[in-house]
């Protein structure tokens, strides 16, 4: 019978900690299989989807291409002029570190004009950032700058693939605390 009461008990405490659904960062591939390209329609990509901080953008294209991150009035007017920052490696990450709109374009005008840009709204999650979401610093300037995580301890750059999906354990671990309970007071 105390067995019984332990295993109750643990259920209750695993259940009331693990009930709250936790959103884990998501790495989003823009553009999907055709990337940072003007084949791809990047609006219709960004529809449906939630940015929120501590997810990332991998932007993936070619030596044609930049990724120019600019303000709103760059935005509206395909102007990189005053980008904040500006990469043209052809895979670039950029981790949504804040609350608010980010705006992205390709440095060639007539590619932006051609529907190269994103706009994405970043949200903060419900109870704050994911663990392990990474702090705002600030932004970098010139065709060095990194808009992600440059490189590991060892100097080897790591590859991040995408994916767009949300996982969530609260529901699994509910069960499978139910099974073991009902399992130990049988």
């Amino acid at each position: 019978m105390a067995q019984a009461r332990l295993a109750l008990a643990l259920c209750a405490l695993f259940l009331v900690h693990g009930v709250a659904q936790r959103a884990e960062a998501v790495s989003y591939n823009v553009g999907n299989s055709a990337g940072w390209d003007p084949s791809a329609d990047l609006p219709s990509w960004a529809d449906g989807k939630t940015f929120n901080v501590g997810d990332v953008l991998v932007f993936q294209y070619s030596t044609y291409h930049t990724l120019d991150e600019v303000d709103e009035a760059g935005f509206n007017n395909c102007s990189a002029a005053n980008a904040l920052r500006s990469q043209n490696d052809g895979n670039t990450t950029v981790p949504l570190t804040a609350p608010g709109d980010r705006y992205f374009i390709c440095g060639d005008q007539l590619h932006c004009l051609g529907g190269m840009k994103l706009h994405v709204l970043v949200n903060q999650p419900a109870g704050g950032a994911p663990a392990g979401a990474p702090t705002q610093s600030p932004p970098q300037t010139g065709s060095g700058a990194a808009l992600g995580p440059s490189t590991d301890d060892a100097g080897i750059p790591w590859l991040v693939l995408g994916g767009s999906h949300r996982a969530t354990v609260g529901p699994l671990l509910v069960t499978w605390l139910f099974v073991v309970a009902a399992a130990v007071l049988v």
